[in-house]
């Protein structure tokens, strides 16, 4: 997702707002490292939603992957598969893949074949045709295992 000096990039900021030094971003963290930019009148609720961003304790991980989602505009992965559950009328953790092609092609914002070729080529599809959607949610958002090593 992100090359090595982007990375260090990140540390050096997670370190700079992790004012305690315990891994971990908390409220207090947050409100004196706006306290240091000058801007002293944080509502507690502003801090909230931002500490909420994070579904749990905002350690390094959960912070470059917090930055990954808005720098690389993915949605949250309950966002996408929530949409694929509008195809998934059974609710089988399944969809078509060819049908699934012919939507992407001649709906809304319309694919080319080569496009959903290259979409396909890491989707998990099984020996019948159909796309295991709950794997492929989590490649698009967590990056895919064989493509990293």
């Amino acid at each position: 997702m992100f090359e090595q000096s982007q990375i260090q990039e990140f540390k050096e900021a997670f370190g700079c707002i992790d004012q305690d030094r315990d891994g971990v971003i908390k409220k207090q963290d947050l409100k004196e490292t706006y306290g240091q930019l000058g801007k002293l009148n944080v509502k507690d609720e502003e801090l909230d939603e931002m500490l909420a961003e994070g579904k749990g304790p905002i350690n390094f991980t959960v912070f470059l992957t917090l930055f990954g989602e808005k720098l690389n505009g993915t949605d949250p992965e309950d966002t996408i598969l929530a949409a694929f559950k509008l195809f998934d009328p059974n609710g089988t953790g399944f969809v078509n893949k060819d049908e699934f092609r012919r939507l992407l092609m001649n709906q809304a914002d319309k694919f080319t074949a080569e496009e959903v070729d290259q979409a396909f080529a890491l989707a998990p599809i099984d020996p019948t045709g159909n796309i295991d959607y709950k794997s492929l949610c989590y490649i698009i958002t967590h990056g895919d295992e064989k493509e990293e090593s």
